[in-house]
């Protein structure tokens, strides 16, 4: 007989995570070897312990799950992850692979078909969620413009053009007349849309692509 897979459990939830708990070691195809209510102590503990599996919450504070999820994958890259999470977003379910995730569950599984999971993401297979997969599919099989400033509104490229000559939020929306609110929140679109990870990055994409860029009010 093989031996159990060992498994930390992470959660910020006490009761939930007894619950989950008990489950797994119900099981003798399992044991669980750790207990973390935050991400810091889960990589902490995975470092130390080394399980097999780490099943992790993606709400937590501090460090949220996906945070967590990618540090561990890289401290603790033979560890496989599983998320357990009661959000449906989905763009949270891609960035939990793209953050090392093996599996993405839905709070609310039956104990016996979480079990089913875990044994599945340990030997090596990728699981989803069904009411996510076939969402997720689609998203991958949906095809998208060859160039991503395409997908930029006539706002976003102008408040691109902006942040290309250095301007702060603040700047930007009194230049435009917008709260700087409404402006974070399209700079995060643009953000997402040009798949980059900070406003320099963006800046240089505009450049590369000529986006116009307004001179500065001196």
């Amino acid at each position: 007989m093989s031996d159990p897979v060992r498994v930390l459990v992470v959660d910020d939830h006490p009761l939930f995570r007894h619950g989950v708990v008990l489950s797994l070691n119900a099981s003798a195809d399992f044991t669980v070897v750790g207990e973390a209510g935050s991400g810091e102590q889960a990589l902490e503990l995975a470092r130390e312990l080394l399980p097999d599996v780490v099943l992790l919450d993606i709400s937590m504070p501090g460090w949220s799950g996906l945070v967590t999820a990618e540090k561990i994958s890289t401290a603790c890259p033979a560890t496989v992850i599983v998320l357990l999470t009661a959000s449906e977003d989905h763009d949270m379910l891609l960035s939990a692979f793209k953050a090392g995730a093996r599996a993405y569950v839905l709070k609310g599984v039956a104990a016996h078909k979480l079990l089913d999971v875990l044994h599945s993401a340990f030997e090596g297979e990728v699981y989803v969620s069904p009411p996510l997969a076939s969402e997720m599919l689609v998203s991958l099989t949906r095809g998208h413009a060859p160039d991503p400033l395409q997908e930029l509104t006539e706002r976003e490229r102008q408040i691109l053009g902006l942040i290309g000559i250095g301007m702060t939020n603040r700047e930007i929306g009194q230049r435009v007349f917008l709260s700087e609110k409404t402006v974070k929140h399209y700079v995060t679109n643009i953000l997402q849309k040009l798949q980059v990870r900070s406003r320099v990055e963006a800046a240089l994409v505009a450049s590369q692509r000529e986006i116009p860029m307004p001179r500065r009010s001196p």
